[in-house]
């Protein structure tokens, strides 16, 4: 198990470093790579009052963070860090030229944050 642990914190480490690169990207470079096109935004699902993209992100980083500092006590930092990191990411998009500030977006990072939060204590009491 301890071998596992030992690949899930880099790759915690890769995928968030990765997450702020797009979020900081002038454009979008999922559309570069998927549509040849850095002006295009692909879509998971459609979006209902939240950004859904936003939402799985947050809440895969969250998972897979959750997964790699399990038994610590880094968990409650790892929810701080992603709360702010969310709203600190979404912010920067009112000076990034080609982006801009959506409140969609802000709610879906926290949602998908918040979401994990839930299960991580449900698991918890119940488990």
């Amino acid at each position: 198990m301890k071998h596992i642990k030992n690949l899930l914190i880099p790759a915690f480490h890769t995928v968030n470093l990765m997450l702020i690169i797009f979020y900081l990207y002038s454009g979008s470079l999922s559309g570069c790579f998927i549509y040849n096109n850095c002006n295009t935004q692909p879509q998971i699902t459609r979006d209902f009052i939240i950004s859904s993209n936003h939402f799985y992100a947050f809440t895969i980083l969250f998972i897979l963070g959750t997964f790699a500092y399990k038994g610590t006590k880094k968990i409650k930092f790892l929810i701080l860090y992603l709360i702010l990191l969310s709203i600190i990411l979404e912010l920067f998009h009112y000076i990034i030229p080609n982006r801009g500030f959506q409140i969609s977006d802000l709610f879906g990072n926290i949602v998908g944050v918040v979401f994990v939060i839930i299960i991580y204590k449900v698991k918890d009491k119940y488990v």
